[in-house]
């Protein structure tokens, strides 16, 4: 592993931001690497204070026009819907035959509508506008201020959902998602669950959206900002007031990115980010990271928001450590810092001060912790300093098996393509956060599994976040015998003659993913995209082909930006 650099322009500069459960993570980084780090302890109640306290910091001294962007990676979206901390919202759905589409209800003010299109996109049924009108009064009666509008086809034909909205402008919501805009993939159960959930964390993080700006005019910092993605690429972070359901678990895919540089460049690694929180964990296969093929599940909701194949425990450096029944129990909750530092309850870290691997704060406080805890099991302190770090280390192994065997359970996917057959099969850990270096050996001693600590392990994700591509999707259908191609999502249609070909559709595709690039704040210049889905099907009439259904999906290939070099 090499030092991490890049090339950029002139004396031009990155900052690489990662809002964790225990600290905040920047990182100025500059044409030769990293320039200068800092952490800050992170404000959960309002995290765009700590945000501007680290971008503050970062920038002391330094002249912000020279800033290239900064990248944000928070965890304020997966929070609020964990903690159930969401505005409540309305759901319109157009479904028609089929599936009843209560049966995907996702919340109070659901409200199911006439109106349907096939999978051709044809209409069926029409709007019935008085229907919508009064689920609108009942909406505005409830209080809600975001509302959801899905179609069953809309991917294929949007204008029921435009014609919902329409009717819905006399109620001023605050603001309408419409599922054909939230994601061009068809599965009307998963975006129905999509717009929901960026419905609901719309309110919080406009407020964070807002409340950054404005802190940032009042600093005089003029900076572009981005946001990382669930499936570890960025957007600019206007744009994300339009998709905010894409920054949920943008924090694990920054552990990611993070590690990719120092994963050997063929064979499967498992990654561990060992936070003060949790530890997120995640597999590369030949530098690439599994993806979740159909998107996030996020509780009892399954999206069609793409993400990166991570799983987080509640296990890291200050998770609560106590006895119950005879035995050490390590998290899931975090109730405050190490004794060490502070706090008032024992944590793993604490364990790591008995051991002699920390020394840098109360040595004494931190025996203290493990002291009662010693007490209660008849053992010394080092003894029990030796099984909280123990059984630490094997519930982090544990989780991370039980991220393979479900990786190995149905077919894999990287970021770049079906790997059919493939079993994952790991030979290395790739370990970063705060106590990293700490856990490496023991992990490696235990495992079996050849362990390294990445380079700046401290903040690795936050080098991660900084360095990580802005990507995007395109999904486009044409059906020649109707004559049309569009990519809904996009908002893009138009009639075309039976002429029209393969070769037309994929041209087609890849210059809406560069004018959406470029609009998500991808560099013009230096885009690497590509074609993940290319489907065409004849359309038979009477023995004979009337026409082609054609499908393409294209993207903007994710991993580290232009001119990084490791």
């Amino acid at each position: 592993m090499g030092r991490i650099g890049l090339i950029l322009m002139g004396n031009t500069m990155i900052i690489g931001l990662d809002v964790g459960g225990t600290h905040t993570d920047v990182v100025l980084i500059g044409p030769d690497g990293p320039m200068r780090e800092v952490k800050v302890l992170t404000d959960n109640a309002e995290l765009f204070k700590s945000v501007l306290t680290g971008l503050e910091k970062i920038t002391e001294g330094i002249d912000t026009q020279l800033i290239r962007r900064a990248v944000l990676s928070t965890t304020l979206t997966t929070n609020a819907i964990v903690t159930d901390q969401v505005e409540k919202v309305g759901m319109i759905v157009l479904a028609g035959p089929g599936i009843d589409p209560m049966a995907f209800r996702t919340c109070d003010q659901y409200y199911c509508v006439s109106g349907s299109i096939d999978h051709r996109g044809r209409e069926i049924e029409g709007v019935v506008e008085d229907e919508v009108l009064k689920a609108a009064a009942l909406m505005k009666v409830a209080g809600i201020k975001n509302v959801g509008v899905v179609g069953k086809f809309s991917t294929r034909n949007p204008s029921h959902e435009i014609r919902v909205e329409k009717i819905l402008t006399d109620y001023a919501f605050e603001k309408i998602f419409l599922g054909h805009r939230i994601s061009g993939n068809l599965n009307f159960p998963r975006r129905i669950a999509t717009t929901f959930l960026n419905a609901s964390v719309s309110s919080v993080h406009s407020r964070f959206y807002n409340a950054v700006k404005k802190s940032l005019m009042e600093k005089g910092l003029n900076i572009p900002i981005h946001i990382l993605k669930a499936d570890g690429g960025t957007m600019n972070f206007s744009a994300s007031i339009d998709f905010p359901g894409q920054t949920i678990l943008s924090g694990p895919a920054a552990s990611v990115m993070g590690a990719i540089h120092s994963a050997p460049k063929e064979g499967d690694v498992i990654v561990l980010d060992i936070g003060g929180t949790t530890t997120d964990i995640a597999v590369l296969i030949n530098q690439s990271p599994v993806l979740e093929p159909l998107g996030i599940s996020l509780g009892k909701y399954k999206t069609l928001i793409r993400s990166l194949k991570t799983f987080s425990i509640g296990v890291g450096g200050d998770s609560y450590v106590r006895v119950e029944n005879g035995e050490i129990v390590v998290g899931p909750m975090r109730k405050g810092p190490a004794m060490a530092y502070g706090g008032r309850l024992p944590t793993p870290t604490d364990a790591l001060f008995v051991l002699e691997k920390i020394d840098n704060g109360d040595a004494q406080a931190a025996f203290k912790g493990m002291e009662s805890l010693a007490a209660n099991l008849g053992i010394s302190v080092r003894e029990v300093a030796e099984k909280v770090f123990e059984k630490t280390c094997s519930l982090i192994l544990a989780a991370a098996e039980k991220l393979v065997n479900d990786i190995n359970s149905k077919p894999v996917y990287t970021v770049h393509e079906l790997l059919e057959g493939y079993v994952v099969r790991p030979t290395r850990l790739v370990i970063l956060g705060g106590p990293a270096l700490h856990f490496t050996e023991h992990l490696r001693k235990i495992s079996g599994y050849h362990a390294e600590a990445v380079p700046r392990w401290g903040v690795a994700n936050a080098i991660g976040a900084g360095l990580a591509r802005t990507t995007c999707e395109v999904t486009l259908f044409v059906d020649t015998e109707k004559g049309v191609v569009l990519a809904p999502e996009e908002n893009y249609s138009k009639t075309i003659r039976s002429m029209y070909s393969f070769s037309d559709a994929e041209d087609t595709a890849l210059e809406l993913l560069r004018k959406k690039a470029v609009k998500y704040g991808a560099d013009a210049e230096n885009l690497e995209t590509e074609i993940t889905e290319s489907l065409s099907f004849n359309m038979v009439r009477g023995f004979r082909t009337t026409g082609k259904n054609i499908r393409i999906k294209t993207q903007v290939k994710p991993g580290l930006i232009q001119g990084y070099r490791d």
